[in-house]
């Protein structure tokens, strides 16, 4: 199925199909996808990381709790080694308020052993940009997850607008660097994947466009490991619930 043109419906239709895409990508998680050793839970999160839990996330090789980061691959689930099979995305780059963005659920995957965040999966909605302090403080709790060790997936199906005019990527990236990224109005979403390392952080960005199929994005668990994420089989899960009335118009002469 294509990805549908969201601007073409109130942004509450979104958030309705917001809160019903969230848990099913955390099914297609714990039904095999994700290791063993982490768990996936569908959180609120207002502000960034708790400043004492993540002092230690980058300190010495230990997580918030003083717990030694993992270094081998974990067991179980679907997960890929990054030196085996690369994420495979458009661009790869390497660093040296809303009430419906008020109410937007996050998807936080655990570590089993001290339940420590490792990834967040963020879903934007229109809330998040249609606003200069919504997009900043956004933008300043995604920075802070990757500062504190926390890799992260944001989802964005809506076009870039008057405070996000290349996208969001451009606008959090230049916290961390300035490496070449070629926006492409044919192309104007987002996927974009974070991984946070003690010396780095790096970008794997997939432009798409709407009246295309969701690729597979990568879920960062890990310094080295990463799980494919089916977006497209979650996005048509939860599109399967949007009133039809919605459905029509959001149908309506849509792209092949």
């Amino acid at each position: 199925m294509p990805i549908h043109d969201w601007t073409r419906v109130p942004d509450g239709v979104f958030h309705d199909f917001h809160t019903t895409w969230i848990p099913d990508i955390k099914r297609s998680l714990i039904n095999g996808r994700l290791p063993d050793t982490y768990y996936a839970m569908v959180e609120q999160i207002a502000g960034g990381p708790i400043p004492d839990v993540i002092t230690l996330q980058h300190t010495n090789g230990t997580n918030g709790n003083g717990h030694p980061r993992r270094k081998r691959p974990p067991s179980g689930g679907t997960a890929v080694a990054v030196a085996e099979a690369p994420p495979q995305t458009r661009f790869h780059l390497t660093s040296e308020s809303d009430v419906y963005a008020a109410k937007a659920r996050s998807l936080v995957v655990r570590h089993v052993n001290d339940d420590r965040i490792v990834a967040v999966i963020e879903i934007l909605s229109p809330g998040n940009k249609n606003r200069r302090h919504a997009l900043t403080k956004f933008v300043g709790k995604a920075v802070e997850w990757l500062r504190s060790g926390v890799h992260l997936l944001i989802v964005d199906l809506f076009p870039p607008g008057k405070y996000d005019p290349q996208g969001i990527h451009p606008i959090l990236w230049a916290d961390f660097g300035h490496d070449a990224f070629e926006f492409s109005p044919r192309q104007p979403l987002t996927l974009a994947s974070y991984l946070s390392r003690l010396e780095d952080v790096q970008a794997f960005i997939q432009p798409v466009g709407v009246g295309e199929t969701l690729p597979e994005c990568p879920l960062f668990l890990e310094e080295n490991t990463y799980i494919n994420l089916p977006l497209e089989e979650s996005y048509l899960s939860a599109y399967a619930t949007v009133p039809a009335r919605w459905r029509d118009l959001l149908e309506a002469d849509t792209p092949n």
